[in-house]
């Protein structure tokens, strides 16, 4: 699959790039031209420099980087974030630290990963009952620990 992508902006940033053979996710890059940092609690929407054409049928998926999350509490705040097939903006990354340190995002660094998934679209019909099952309307923590 073919995905266009245009830089924008001053700051130039590498192509997003998978980092192994068998990776799902191609790493963006923080298109900062000097030191962020995120204080314990602070969010911030980060600039990738780039915009996508992402073919019609599919989505990108802005999803955190583990190491980020493991090391330092920071991740992607609305997690997954989707790039839309007809959006053409330049994709921000909206991190939030939820560690306990201060975390500096360096220019150029990697921040998130994106994965380019298919979307089924769904055509909803309104009914006046749904069919029962064992679960019925049992919600949030209703099938057990």
């Amino acid at each position: 699959m073919i995905v266009r992508v245009a830089r924008i902006g001053a700051v130039v940033t590498p192509l997003p790039a998978y980092q192994t053979d068998q990776a799902a996710g191609l790493d963006l890059h923080a298109a900062l031209d000097a030191p962020v940092v995120l204080a314990p609690g602070e969010r911030r929407a980060i600039p990738t420099g780039l915009a996508f054409a992402i073919p019609p049928g599919f989505e990108a998926q802005v999803r955190p980087r583990s190491g980020l999350a493991r090391d330092w509490g920071v991740t992607v705040l609305n997690a997954p974030g989707t790039i839309d097939a007809d959006y053409r903006g330049e994709v921000s990354v909206v991190l939030v630290n939820h560690g306990q340190r201060a975390f500096e995002i360096a220019p150029l660094a990697r921040i998130a990963q994106l994965v380019v998934c298919p979307v089924v679209r769904a055509e909803l019909t309104l009914v006046d009952g749904l069919d029962e099952t064992a679960r019925g309307v049992g919600g949030y923590g209703s099938t057990g620990r």
